[in-house]
């Protein structure tokens, strides 16, 4: 199994990174936690967590291939 990841804005900034591939991450806790360990910057980085298109709140089961996008804040009008 694995995550194709999307960062934007800040999230790039500290990651040097607008995409990465992660392989072996069964949940987005594992995610979370693998990304914190990588990028110890964004432990205090604001950001949301889309899943295939779909902003989620919990920790969610990956299975199979997911596309995955981290959101920082952002404001429109």
């Amino acid at each position: 199994m694995q995550v194709h990841l999307t960062l934007f804005g800040q999230l790039a900034d500290i990651t040097g990174k607008t995409e990465m591939i992660l392989h072996d991450i069964p949940d987005t806790e594992t995610l979370i936690k693998t990304l914190h360990e990588m990028y110890p910057l964004l432990v205090n980085a604001k950001y949301a967590i889309a899943l295939n298109k779909k902003v989620i709140k919990e920790n969610t089961i990956l299975i199979g291939d997911n596309n995955i996008a981290l959101l920082p804040p952002f404001s429109g009008g």
